[in-house]
């Protein structure tokens, strides 16, 4: 079994949320605690400067670059939306059509616009969040 080698660091997602603005630091506050309450596999942690989360647990050894433990990274760079990017999106059914794009890679997105948008979308949301850890091999 491939060990976890990402690190939680809780402290600094917190620190990087409270940096954004407030719209879209309340967004990302309750898009957070949805995703940490879907499975307590899941963890956090800071990559390529943004929150990132990821399945903490054991897994069968893999080529890096599949990135089989990144569940979701935010993308904050966006003007009216944060972007939530799935590194593995395409293997997982598509509720309500909340996945977008069609990447050769098998990235999928995920945009939300208000916390309104969110809430509504909410238990869509984290269907997807269940489905891609029942799919942790």
């Amino acid at each position: 079994m491939a060990k976890n080698v990402y690190k939680n660091d809780s402290e600094a997602v917190l620190k990087s949320i409270s940096e954004m603005k407030p719209e879209y630091a309340a967004l990302s506050k309750l898009i957070r605690e949805a995703i940490l309450e879907s499975d307590h596999q899941i963890d956090e942690f800071i990559k390529w400067n943004v929150p990132a989360y990821f399945y903490k647990g054991d897994i069968k050894p893999f080529d890096p670059k599949e990135y089989k433990r990144d569940m979701l990274v935010f993308n904050t760079r966006q003007k009216d939306h944060i972007l939530l990017i799935l590194p593995t999106g395409a293997k997982l059914t598509n509720v309500e059509n909340l996945l977008e794009g069609d990447y050769p890679d098998g990235r999928r997105m995920i945009k939300f616009h208000s916390e309104a948008e969110f809430l509504e979308k909410k238990s869509v949301f984290q269907q997807i969040i269940k489905e891609w850890i029942s799919l942790v091999e």
